[in-house]
């Protein structure tokens, strides 16, 4: 599957909230437990790197999304100008109260400066480098993205030492580097492999990466003459094969199962499509209608007036199926008049039945609005469908009707024994049960659908307010 863009502006928020949290959280800890730093001092490690990140909020997520917006350059430097300002003000400040890192503060908060401009530079121009037509999939982009985001924090970590202590340093330039190459070895060197059935080569993987831990756990000991150094590496060790390795193949998993369910309907969605795109060009919409037309004109030449009638109703329903049934709504008007067209062919058909009687009430008001198609009709041919017998007494009574703004349609049949030689397939009621599903999606609360049968009749009211 072809991958997609990633939303690095979301991405980058995350992970900029994310190391000052730590910053922040860490300062704290620092503070409270470190008898050295004064209040003073705390004040302003703790605040400054807060202000910081309100100033990168301000920018990244207000300033810039709205230069995109309105391509208004002078909005941009007046409120990238003040935002800088502001911050630096603030943040400074902060320094101040902190006599010790006030002299360090303004190079500091330039060079910070000039290390987001060079970030979105560097952004911009990995888009014109990496993004189509230059090259036609997107995974090479995200990983260098990804990977310049990395390198641009480190920087700024390293470079933001007034209120970053070596704990957040440790964390983000050994630990997570460190657990994102574990997951990336898992991935490709074990899960795979075992995926795929090469145990001999995940295991020689997996006590591979043990060894060399164990082996350079030792030789640290050794040197420094530390014996739990050597703990320190058991417990790295356990922490892989219980915690990381685990909870990255869960997270394998789940993503694969992800990516086959798309894949399915994907598969699913084009042999759809295929099979519809098949029976569109077996059956040619231009030749059925032209085809009609001849017959219609054939049956005038004949004075047929029956047989011409009932293929121009028939034609216009063609046209109905073809074109206004694949809309979402279209005139209740034209719902009506399709409802007619397929009285008027039902009654050419059965208007020798001296065993059926049909009463049709259709509202001759002009009935406003707009419905979703294909409402109506499916209970009118549920009727003609199961309320006719050639041998017995059979009725069907409709009645439709148009109040301000709702339709109301009453559908009364008979019901007769079911034929030993009828398809169980025409019992399931599946094009019933669509029309039910289509009724709660487009009105839901906003329909009342009653059907009610007895051994010998067949009810239905359906009332929809439109």
């Amino acid at each position: 599957m072809k991958s997609k863009r990633y939303v690095f502006r979301d991405i980058e928020w995350w992970i900029v909230t994310f190391v000052f949290l730590i910053i922040v959280l860490t300062n704290i800890v620092v503070g409270i437990n470190s008898y050295r730093n004064p209040m003073e001092n705390f004040f302003g490690i703790f605040f400054m790197p807060i202000v910081i990140y309100i100033g990168f909020y301000v920018m990244h997520l207000i300033v810039i999304p709205k230069y995109l917006r309105d391509q208004n350059v002078l909005q941009l430097v007046l409120f990238s100008i003040l935002t800088a300002i502001l911050t630096g003000a603030l943040s400074g400040a902060c320094a101040a109260v902190s006599g010790n890192i006030a002299v360090q503060f303004f190079p500091f908060y330039f060079s910070t400066l000039a290390l987001y401009s060079g970030y979105l530079v560097t952004a911009i121009l990995l888009r014109k480098m990496f993004l189509p037509p230059v090259f036609k999939d997107f995974q090479l982009y995200n990983s260098v993205r990804l990977f310049m985001i990395f390198i641009f924090v480190s920087i700024f970590l390293v470079a933001s030492q007034l209120f970053v202590d070596e704990v957040v340093l440790v964390i983000f330039l050994v630990i997570v580097p460190g657990i994102i190459f574990f997951i990336l070895y898992n991935y490709f060197l074990l899960y795979r492999n075992k995926l795929e059935g090469n145990i001999t080569t995940y295991r020689w993987f997996l006590w591979g990466i043990i060894c060399i831990i164990s082996i350079v756990f030792i030789i640290l000991s050794i040197e420094n003459n530390v014996p739990e150094i050597m703990l320190l590496g058991i417990g790295m060790i356990l922490l892989l094969l219980f915690v990381i390795f685990p909870l990255s193949n869960l997270i394998f998993k789940k993503y694969e199962t992800y990516i086959g369910k798309i894949d399915t309907l994907s598969s699913q969605v084009n042999q759809s499509s295929a099979n519809l795109s098949f029976l569109r060009s077996q059956i040619n919409p231009h030749f059925l209608f032209n085809a009609l037309n001849t017959l219609y004109g054939a049956a005038l030449m004949e004075n047929a007036e029956k047989t011409s009638d009932g293929i121009q109703k028939l034609g216009d329903m063609m046209r109905f199926m073809l074109h206004e049934n694949q809309m979402d709504k279209i005139p209740l008007t034209r719902e009506i008049d399709y409802l007619r067209n397929y009285l008027d062919l039902q009654m050419l058909r059965f208007k020798n039945e001296s065993n059926l009687e049909v009463e049709i009430k259709l509202s001759d008001e002009i009935c406003e609005g707009s419905i979703a198609p294909m409402l109506l009709i499916p209970y009118v041919e549920n009727a003609f469908k199961h309320g006719i017998s050639t041998k017995s007494k059979s009725w069907i009574k409709i009645n439709l009707r148009c109040l301000q703004g709702s339709v109301h349609l009453d559908v009364v049949n008979s019901i007769h024994p079911k034929k030993q030689t009828e398809d169980p397939r025409d019992e399931s009621g599946i094009g019933l049960e669509n029309v039910k599903s289509r009724l709660a999606h487009f009105y839901p609360q906003k329909h009342n659908l009653t059907i009610v049968a007895n051994d010998t009749e067949h009810f239905v009211h359906l009332s929809v307010q439109l």
